[in-house]
């Protein structure tokens, strides 16, 4: 696809290694696929408004960071939910194609479904191009 993930926590390079070796090695065959960083302090989870002073940890968040280093897309949660990884590929895709050709995504877009050119002449025609059920 592109991208480059990364992996960020306050836990230590150490947690990281036992966690990909008796965890993650078990749920992902070979572990994750991708670097697991180490912001002890919290330096880096600050930055982007995730760090938890208190608990001296970084929350639960994923950001979608275009190649100009500008965030496009972020998603924080406590530690009780998990994420959707098909969501986030949909809209690493969604953005890519926004990047590639300016067209935008509906709500709900999915990949080969129809995108929206901006225009003055889409102004209040939207329901022509999109209807609500494309969204589910």
């Amino acid at each position: 696809m592109d991208v480059e993930i990364l992996s960020v926590s306050t836990d230590s390079r150490f947690v990281h290694k036992i966690w990909q070796e008796e965890e993650l090695s078990k749920m992902v065959e070979g572990g994750v696929p991708f670097p697991m960083l180490t912001d002890g302090g919290g330096k880096i989870g600050r930055v982007y408004g995730v760090y938890d002073e208190a608990g001296g940890v970084d929350i639960r968040g994923r950001f979608i960071i275009d190649p100009d280093g500008v965030i496009q897309a972020m998603e924080v949660l406590t530690p009780s939910v998990g994420r959707n990884v098909s969501e986030f590929i949909r809209q690493i895709k969604a953005f890519q194609h926004v990047r590639k050709t300016g067209e935008v995504m509906p709500s709900g877009w999915q990949p080969g479904k129809a995108t929206l050119k901006p225009s003055i002449d889409l102004t209040g025609k939207v329901w022509k191009i999109w209807k609500p059920e494309d969204a589910f």
